[in-house]
């Protein structure tokens, strides 16, 4: 497993990050020792997890099996209870007392909401990084501006800026391409990426009038179902260009996520050791520039707007200015 730098910080992490959503869940205490111990074995050193998981059984869970390994991982956690300081502050203690460790490497918000404070909650997450609770600290489902703000009210004040934004990136939802993409290249903020595989829609157990397979999420999952609905002869020419090729859907969707510059680390949840071996083995192909535009063009998915086409003669072009990752030097 390759290692890839965090931001612009001094860390490397690994280039896949183990979600553990469903530790405590789907994947019990001792298939996650497992997994856990599987992917440390093969360089997978960057675990996401957040005190919401399992209502904090899945921090409690990381807490036991992490002993005598902690020092080899960079974790990640999340606020919880809410965004006003004084959730931020409560937060990290009780995240830490669940994972049984002094500090986390990374300290994220999880979502913004309406009426949001962003100057108490920078000088909050301030406060955690000062008294050593974490090293860095980060957002998940920010827009550009709302992360672009944040940190210019803390390098205003001499605050730790947010040096992070988890998103949910795909083939399928690619909203992120405008604006917080190529924010990430430019400010050199880490972008990891959740629900690289769409849920499962991109795993290959999913077809296109078929029935939907037992025991899986596509049987209460709203967004597999309409996205199945949406894209379902994508979906099998998607999966039909992976076998040409050789490889499975899941090396697919993963070298698709990953051929981006602007994205970190995709974050690969798992509940058994053969999901953890096929996403491992899933970050050893890469897709040609060719083959990207190929797979590309398989879904309809990019963000539409007017303007977005190369209309004959036309120098410039704004809606492709907000998606271009190369439109600064060095």
């Amino acid at each position: 497993m390759q290692t890839v730098q965090f931001a612009n910080t001094e860390a490397r992490v690994s280039e896949m990050c183990l979600g553990t959503m469903m530790f405590g869940g789907r994947c019990d205490e001792a298939e996650s020792d497992r997994v856990l111990g599987a992917a440390l074995d093969q360089g997978v050193t960057f675990i996401d997890t957040a005190a919401m998981y399992g209502n904090g059984l899945t921090e409690e869970i990381l807490g036991r099996i992490m002993r005598g390994r902690r020092d080899r991982l960079f974790l990640a956690t999340k606020v919880h209870k809410g965004v006003d300081a004084a959730s931020i502050l409560s937060s990290i203690d009780e995240s830490l007392a669940r994972l049984q460790t002094s500090y986390v490497d990374l300290y994220l918000i999880h979502w913004p909401v309406q009426g949001m404070r962003p100057r108490a909650m920078m000088e909050a997450l301030a406060q955690v990084v000062a008294q050593g609770k974490a090293r860095y600290v980060g957002c998940c489902n920010y827009p550009a501006w709302l992360l672009a703000h944040s940190n210019a009210i803390a390098a205003e004040n001499g605050w730790p800026k947010l040096v992070c934004n988890q998103i949910a990136y795909n083939i399928v939802e690619r909203g992120v391409e405008v604006e917080i993409l190529p924010q990430a290249v430019a400010e050199q903020i880490a972008i990891t990426a959740y629900r690289p595989l769409a849920q499962g829609l991109l795993t290959g157990k999913y077809r296109w009038g078929q029935p939907l397979p037992e025991n899986t999420r596509g049987q209460t999952s709203a967004q597999i179902i309409t996205w199945l609905s949406q894209y379902g002869e994508s979906v099998d020419r998607f999966i039909h260009f992976a076998e040409e090729r050789g490889i499975s859907p899941v090396q697919l969707a993963t070298a698709w996520v990953r051929h981006s510059p602007a994205v970190t680390s995709p974050i690969v949840g798992v509940s058994s050791l053969s999901q953890l071996q096929a996403s491992i083995d899933a970050f050893s192909y890469d897709l040609s520039d060719v083959d990207y535009a190929a797979v590309t063009a398989i879904f309809d998915t990019e963000v539409k707007e007017e303007g977005l086409q190369r209309f004959p003669g036309l120098k410039y072009n704004f809606p492709r200015l907000r998606r271009n990752l190369a439109l600064l030097g060095e």
